[in-house]
């Protein structure tokens, strides 16, 4: 089959490893790190990713995204199926199944998570790091703003005393691990470092897709968290902006939507605010 995969640049090492032993024709779409910060953005980037895959003919249309802060809920293609893991975000796919996810999580909440694409794409927090942000934000916006930007925006850091770096073997993995210790060293964290698992990466890639653990949405159709372990689900709903409300509302307290600790990305002084 010819195949588009429109995905997070998280991701990207991960799946063009893989992608390459797939027996389909996979064109790649990636968009920036960082749009579940902003759901209304990743929305719309996605809606307009795969309004173009629908424009070149593709059979079927791999979204490399998991539920992302509900940014994926409400987007649509109008002739062509698409399919989504049933996962909160890029975590799964670098473990390989949401129930290893949801344990690791259980187990160990306040765990922020180091990848390859992670380190590439996003501002990792270390000591050094704060120190320059607080630089930036003083010189920017003065001494007074610089302590409440600081609190607000990056007081997150303080929660959490753990990190794990998964390992698929992809890149220069003494590069990335050397980092990671560094950062983790200085904030004073523990470090776990876990084998990854490329299962769900090359069920996603290669097909044949499990209900078990992925969504082929049919066309017209729209998803929202099913506020249960399968995480998603084919919404009754065909309206976008009606069914992301109803989606907040119905999993606001039920544990459906996850943030992943490591999601939250420090702006510094080449990423503004």
């Amino acid at each position: 089959m010819k195949l588009c995969l429109i995905a997070c640049r998280v991701l990207w090492r991960e799946l063009c490893r893989f992608a390459a032993d797939s027996p389909h024709d996979i064109h790649f779409r990636f968009l920036p790190q960082g749009l579940h910060l902003d759901p209304a953005r990743l929305r719309r980037e996605l809606q307009t990713a795969l309004d173009q895959a629908e424009a070149e003919g593709f059979d079927r249309i791999l979204v490399g995204y998991g539920l992302c802060c509900l940014g994926t809920c409400g987007v649509k293609t109008q002739k062509t199926p698409w399919i989504i893991a049933r996962a909160h975000d890029c975590i799964t796919f670098l473990l390989g199944s949401k129930e290893r996810y949801q344990t690791y999580f259980t187990r160990h909440p306040a765990t922020y998570w180091f990848s390859p694409g992670w380190i590439e794409t996003g501002t990792q927090p270390s000591a050094k790091r704060l120190e320059q942000s607080y630089a930036y934000y003083r010189e920017r916006f003065g001494e007074d703003n610089a302590g409440y930007l600081m609190e607000k925006l990056e007081g997150w850091v303080k929660d959490y005393r753990r990190a794990a770096y998964v390992d698929l073997g992809v890149g220069d993995r003494e590069k990335y691990l050397a980092y990671t210790r560094r950062c983790v060293a200085e904030l004073g964290w523990e470090l776990e470092v876990l084998s990854g698992d490329p299962r769900l990466l090359t069920s996603f890639l290669n097909g044949p897709w499990e209900e078990s653990e992925f969504l082929v949405v049919p066309p017209g159709r729209i998803i929202r968290p099913s506020g249960n372990e399968g995480i998603i689900i084919i919404s009754e709903e065909t309206d976008q902006k009606e069914e992301t409300s109803h989606a907040i509302q119905k999993d606001a307290g039920a544990g459906g939507v996850r943030v992943a600790a490591g999601s939250e990305r420090l702006p510094g002084p080449d990423e503004g605010l």
